[in-house]
């Protein structure tokens, strides 16, 4: 669990709510479900326009790595991958092939393959840097609608403001409708822009960050397969992936 990205969300919500009481202001002036529905709604159906089925289907499921992100633990891939270089010294690269099936990680067994079936150690190289390459552009075109929302939201919060504004316009003649009016006004803009830059924005920069980890543990994994392919020492490769751990 990421304890700072909770920390940061709450400490965010906090500073507003806190700040709207020490005006003077009332917590409960802060929420208007027209207003949120305007704005929300809104950026959702924007940003659903923009992106096919599966890149918003994905980038939903993908807001949970904010604060439990899907990184392996390092040195225990690590120790993995030198424990495969001593079989494959010891008894031959065909020796891996027991190990392929019970891998949980459809990209290593691929590379578990390539070893056993003796391609040439460029050639592995070539064929997971492709999939390494495929992968990732989808990730983060997924990411992207996080980022997108951090756009829409605020000219969608300038639009639920002008809504309010008609409405205030519309019943000059009733000073009993015009409050609604005004506060929906101004409470979207807040949505709009407090939605973006608190949430938005932030969960599009934390997802990108992590889908960088989650590449740079397969290019550690390419680089000890490469070793494996290569004869060389388990203590010369694992020397090399801890070069991966900061």
């Amino acid at each position: 669990m990421d304890l700072v990205s909770i920390a940061g969300l709450l400490l965010g919500v906090l500073a507003i709510v806190l700040g709207q009481i020490f005006e003077g202001g009332h917590i409960g002036s802060l929420v208007q479900p027209t207003a949120f529905l305007i704005v929300i709604g809104g950026t959702l159906g924007a940003v659903m326009l923009q992106s096919p089925w599966k890149t918003f289907r994905t980038g939903l499921r993908m807001v949970k790595w904010v604060f439990r992100p899907p990184l392996p633990h390092l040195p225990d891939i690590i120790a993995q991958v030198v424990s495969w270089s001593g079989v494959a010294r010891k008894e031959g690269l065909l020796a891996l092939e027991s190990r392929i099936d019970p891998h949980p990680d459809p990209f290593v067994r691929k590379g578990l393959q390539l070893l056993v079936d003796g391609v040439e150690p460029e050639r592995i190289r070539a064929v997971l840097e492709v999939d390494i390459s495929a992968w990732e552009a989808d990730l983060k075109r997924s990411t992207k609608i996080w980022e997108a929302a951090g756009g829409y939201a605020p000219t969608i919060g300038i639009l639920g403001a002008v809504m309010g504004l008609i409405h205030v316009m519309e019943n000059l003649s009733d000073p009993s409708k015009l409050g609604a009016g005004i506060a929906v006004a101004f409470v979207a803009t807040i949505y709009g822009v407090g939605s973006a830059n608190l949430i938005f924005l932030p969960v599009a920069k934390k997802l990108q960050a992590t889908v960088a980890d989650l590449v740079a543990v397969r290019e550690m994994i390419i680089d000890g397969l490469i070793g494996i392919a290569h004869g060389d020492n388990p203590r010369l490769i694992e020397a090399r992936l801890q070069g991966y751990i900061v």
